[in-house]
């Protein structure tokens, strides 16, 4: 793998990272393929929507098909016909949100509301709303498939293994990523194993695949610090920033402003599972090269469909309106007036509502294909900007400041 830097403006730059399946230009939104689909897309849709890269999951190709059956029919490209670069996750995401995101009922980021006033009672009731699915100890995670029960285990040389069966361009080290409401001595314990972790997956990862290690820490400078020095001296092609991103989007910033400079500059930083539109500005002008997140096409699925500012979109409305709201009903306006995408080009927001409340397998794949295209283009037009120094001129006009 090959990264080369074009422009920069501060933190900000626009790059491209080459792969043995191809480019792709950064900074850059890749959606995600979990079982090697993103659904109600093909892959004609994906090239004719400009989208480069995709990223599939380890943990759940490894359930299901199984990645040694990917191996004998080929490899993740050809299993899924998509000739561009792959990324995979190690299945480390998967320990938090199968195991305390579950318990402790968080995401990444923890809910304000839910963090106010917390106690040892509050906490104990919501571990006790879910069971968890994933278990973590020195070696690896256990995991309990919820569909089978079967117990799988996952350690960095199982992980590295899995990659290498997919045959993916860009694979991530093994790491357990924290909770937001693990303490300070669960993070620092967590981290201590996510280094371990590392190690063993650089002895025994696939020299043909690019390795990128993972900086954890939760919301702790020391610890964040520690560990982007740890990866930082290590032979790893890029870097991700993963694991509990604080208690609040201010957190997640402050995150990114301790690590972004002790990470080598020659090198691609991908913020994981993050892709709020207000947070591909914020991180791309802190340095942040490439990101990943279901929402966009989750969003989708539950009639949650992108616009822009010119339509009413803001940051207090996430640029998005609800399809199934009653003033959309005689609505011949499309989605959004200024996208290009096939979905506004052809279709209006009466009709999308129409086949969203009668559930019409049509709507899922219309919806879907306007959010990646929206998110895809809005990052085209974030490089854009970065290019001809308009930068903060694109941000004022989406975020107001």
């Amino acid at each position: 793998m090959k990264f080369k830097i074009r422009d920069t403006i501060g933190r900000m730059r626009t790059g491209k990272v080459k792969t043995r399946h191809g480019s792709f230009k950064t900074p850059v939104f890749i959606p995600v393929a979990t079982l090697a689909a993103i659904r109600g897309l093909d892959n004609r849709d994906l090239r004719d929507m400009g989208v480069e890269v995709v990223l599939a999951n380890t943990y759940h190709l490894h359930l299901r098909p199984g990645d040694e059956l990917i191996k004998e029919l080929g490899g993740l490209h050809k299993f899924m016909n998509f000739d561009g670069p792959i990324i995979t996750d190690s299945g480390g995401f998967q320990a938090f949100s199968l195991g305390f995101g579950m318990e402790h009922g968080v995401g990444k980021i923890a809910n304000n509301i839910f963090l106010e006033g917390l106690d040892e009672e509050r906490l104990k009731q919501a571990k006790q709303q879910k069971k968890k699915f994933a278990f973590v100890n020195d070696r690896g995670v256990r995991f309990k498939d919820p569909r089978t029960g079967r117990i799988v285990e996952l350690t960095p040389r199982k992980s590295m293994e899995i990659q290498s069966n997919l045959g993916s361009d860009i694979i991530f080290a093994f790491d357990e990523c924290t909770s937001p409401l693990s303490d300070r001595a669960y993070t620092e314990k967590a981290l201590e194993r996510t280094h371990r972790w590392a190690e063993e997956c650089l002895e025994y990862y696939d020299r043909r695949q690019a390795l990128f290690g993972v900086v954890q820490g939760g919301e702790y400078r020391d610890l964040r610090e520690k560990s982007a020095r740890f990866m930082a001296e290590r032979d790893f092609a890029g870097y991700g920033i993963g694991g509990s991103l604080g208690k609040s989007k201010q957190d997640m910033l402050n995150i990114l402003d301790w690590v972004i400079p002790i990470l080598p500059e020659n090198k691609p930083r991908h913020l994981l599972g993050i892709g709020a539109i207000e947070d591909l500005f914020n991180c791309v002008e802190k340095g942040v090269d490439m990101f990943d997140c279901v929402a966009p096409a989750r969003w989708a699925r539950r009639g949650h469909l992108y616009i822009s500012p010119a339509e009413g979109g803001k940051p207090e409305n996430k640029f998005r309106i609800h399809i199934r709201n009653a003033r959309f009903r005689r609505d011949m306006k499309p989605v959004d007036r200024t996208c290009e995408c096939l979905v506004c080009q052809n279709y209006s927001r009466a009709y999308l509502r129409h086949l969203y409340v009668s559930n019409e397998l049509l709507y899922f794949r219309l919806a879907t294909y306007h959010n990646i295209f929206f998110i895809t283009n809005l990052m085209e037009k974030i490089r854009e900007s970065i290019r001809d120094g308009s930068f903060y001129e694109l941000k004022k006009e989406w975020l107001g400041c």
